[in-house]
């Protein structure tokens, strides 16, 4: 059976959920072989082989962590020629993409990204993404080399499938061009005990409405009770109110999950862009004309100091 690439997020070996969702996915079109570039292949490879990872490459080295992404393309570059799959598999966060359109590039092969589903076809891996603000689904398929195909995080359920897991040596050498920018600090982000905004199952976001960086305790209140993410729009961002990282939209980070709550946002199109796959939505909001009620499953129109608060006793007295 032809064999698909999938890279390998992790942290020191902790394989991260959007790559037992890549494997999920491969093994719809062939059978996967697992990337791991770093420290931690040991502990990483149990988990890989678990969710259907007939072969785990590994290769681990100074350059991956002191230099940017181009280490790591030498090295998805080299399993690649030492695979030939029918495909290549990346997460959609902003490294994976850049991973993946420097290996498009340098194997010539065209990329899909944001893809949100994949599916065998008689010519190849078919994704479908999509497009304008999720106001449409395409279904495409690259038609010149191998697909180099990136996936946002929470478009499938991660199934396991225990395979052999067979864990190889990948040889990997270093083009000069690939240390030319090397990383001199790192500041360790600050936990905040609550799950990556883009990997969560549950999002809960504040807009406007929101009236000030003070008044985010109650969206906060209603994350923890969830166990869900925190997001903000542009214009509580750009207010101050909460930080960039968690800004979700066009120009902040896209989220697919399964539930997500916009409290006091309006609905602006580029909001939109960055929410409007997620499964379910429910928006909270005292404008009964807020163009958010044109999208959502669910629509509360009240004021949110009231209704958010009320939702989160709730949530808590049906969870004691």
């Amino acid at each position: 059976m032809a064999e698909v690439l999938v890279y390998v997020d992790h942290v020191d070996g902790a394989v991260r959920k959007p790559t037992l969702e890549l494997l999920t996915l491969a093994r719809r079109v062939g059978e996967p072989v697992a990337v791991h570039l770093g420290a931690g292949a040991d502990a990483a490879a149990a988990t890989l082989a678990e969710y259907g990872a007939v072969k785990v490459l590994t290769a681990d080295a100074a350059e991956f962590a002191d230099y940017l992404v181009a280490p790591k393309v030498d090295a998805l570059q080299a399993a690649f020629e030492a695979v030939s799959p029918v495909a290549v598999l990346v997460p959609s966060s902003a490294e994976g993409k850049e991973i993946a359109a420097r290996l498009a590039v340098r194997i010539g092969s065209g990329i899909i990204t944001d893809a949100v589903d994949l599916e065998a076809g008689d010519e190849g891996p078919v994704a479908t993404q999509s497009v304008f603000a999720a106001s449409y689904s395409t279904k495409s398929r690259v038609t010149k080399g191998t697909p180099v195909i990136t996936v946002k995080p929470n478009s499938a359920a991660p199934e396991a499938a225990p395979a052999a897991g067979t864990v190889e040596q990948l040889a990997v050498s270093f083009g000069e061009k690939s240390t030319g920018t090397k990383v001199v600090s790192r500041t360790p982000r600050e936990s905040t005990g609550r799950p990556e905004l883009t990997e969560a199952a549950i999002v809960v976001s504040g807009g406007r409405g929101v009236n000030g960086a003070e008044n985010f305790s109650i969206i906060e209140a209603l994350a923890d009770s969830l166990g869900a993410a925190v997001g903000a729009s542009r214009a509580a961002v750009d207010a101050g109110w909460y930080p960039h990282t968690n800004q979700v939209g066009q120009t902040g980070k896209s989220v697919s999950p399964q539930l997500y709550i916009a409290a006091g946002i309006s609905g602006a199109i580029q909001h939109r862009a960055g929410m409007q796959t997620s499964k379910t939505i429910v928006a909270i909001n005292k404008d009964a004309e807020a163009p958010i009620f044109d999208l959502v499953d669910y629509g509360i129109v009240g004021d949110l100091f009231e209704v958010v608060p009320q939702l989160t006793d709730e949530v808590k007295t049906r969870k004691g």
